[in-house]
């Protein structure tokens, strides 16, 4: 396949300025470089093409050739040298750094990590479970955790005691050093963590016999978690300052104490509010009258009126969940089922029968016994 005109892969004309040059050179790499094509055989070829394009185009010498004889000036075994795979290039910050100037993100304005700044330990996590009544009303936790702190022994600095970790030799402290490699823009910086001191900047001779030279250690702490009342399920306490100890002075991190509140066997909640299911007598729903109904702190009475129905609610003002300061959520109470008496005497059907009676509502004195299959003996 024909190699296309040089000057058509940049997308400049013959008269372009070297600047004009270099700027269609730029905007070509931000597109094709395999950095930001990972995979794309398509934008590799093109990198390649372009590439070589601009090898010849930025060379006053190799361009005036190339305007003379085009791409017969070039023996072709020499064109894509030093290109194929890229492996002149470092990363592709690496070459934004080097010649996008202005470049956002990039550029030669971009800081670099420092590994010896003061780092924020890491934050944990710790599941704990409380009782249905203990999210009502609050309480306290004693909870045991593992994490790393920085040795006591010494210090964190992980030298052996009555000595002092030694500035690194290769990077003199810094925990970075600079390599230079050379690229079709010339010789090109990148800077690399120290492969010597690890980024650290010093270099322990002799380790610490506790923490064997890491500066930190794992150990159980015991800490008090106080739960506020009407914590729900899925919400998470902050302890600041509880996580990991921090590198280098900083800060620890936090402990997040995700909340799981156990079921209670007769009680649901939705948010402030608590829903209850009772049954009544048959008597106290024909009649009305004063129940007992369970409340999280102790029973209450309750007024049923004449004639509740089942599925029937009723809403006890204040004896739901604490949502703030002197103020609570409702209870809501279902009359699930009328208990219907069992095993009446005669006289108490012959009781219920004038009822039925009187209500219009026909009663055999055999009705009890409706339906029911004899057993063979």
């Amino acid at each position: 396949m024909a190699k296309r005109d040089f000057y058509e892969v940049l997308g400049v004309n013959k008269n372009a300025s070297q600047e004009e040059i270099k700027a269609a050179y730029k905007k070509a790499v931000k597109m094709y470089h395999p950095d930001l094509n990972p995979n794309n055989k398509e934008a590799e070829a093109k990198m390649k093409e372009v590439n070589e394009a601009y090898e010849i185009l930025s060379d006053p010498d190799k361009r005036s050739k190339y305007d003379m004889m085009g791409h017969a000036a070039f023996d072709p075994t020499a064109q894509s040298s030093g290109f194929g795979g890229f492996s002149g290039f470092g990363g592709v910050e690496d070459i934004f750094e080097s010649f996008f100037s202005g470049f956002s993100g990039f550029g030669s304005t971009r800081q670099r990590h420092n590994p010896n700044a003061p780092t924020r330990g890491r934050s944990l996590r710790f599941g704990l479970t409380i009782s249905f009544e203990e999210a009502v009303f609050g309480t306290s936790k004693q909870i045991n955790i593992t994490r790393e702190e920085n040795c006591e022994k010494c210090g964190g600095s992980g030298a052996k005691e009555g000595t002092e970790p030694i500035t690194c030799t290769r990077c003199n402290g810094r925990g970075t050093i600079s390599i230079q490699q050379r690229t079709i823009l010339g010789v090109m910086t990148s800077t690399q963590t120290c492969d010597l001191c690890g980024g650290k900047g010093k270099i322990v001779k002799e380790p610490c016999t506790s923490c064997r030279g890491v500066g930190r250690i794992k150990r159980k702490a015991s800490i008090r978690v106080d739960i506020p009342a009407g914590i729900d399920s899925g919400q998470v306490i902050i302890l600041h300052g509880q996580g990991e100890a921090g590198y280098n002075g900083g800060s620890p991190g936090d402990l997040h104490i995700e909340i799981n509140v156990l079921p209670h066997k007769s009680f649901k909640r939705d948010g402030y509010h608590l829903y209850l299911d009772i049954t009544i007598p048959f008597s106290v729903a024909a009649l009305g009258g004063e129940v007992e109904v369970p409340t999280l702190e102790k029973p209450i009475k309750y007024k049923i009126p004449e004639g509740t129905q089942a599925n029937t609610t009723f809403r006890l003002k204040d004896q739901g969940v604490p949502m703030r300061a002197g103020a609570r959520g409702d209870l809501y109470v279902r009359i699930k089922a009328i208990e219907v008496p069992k095993n009446l005497t005669d006289e108490q059907k012959d009781l219920i029968r004038q009822l039925g009676e009187s209500l219009n509502e026909s009663v055999s004195a055999n009705s009890n016994k409706k339906g029911r299959k004899r057993r063979k003996l």
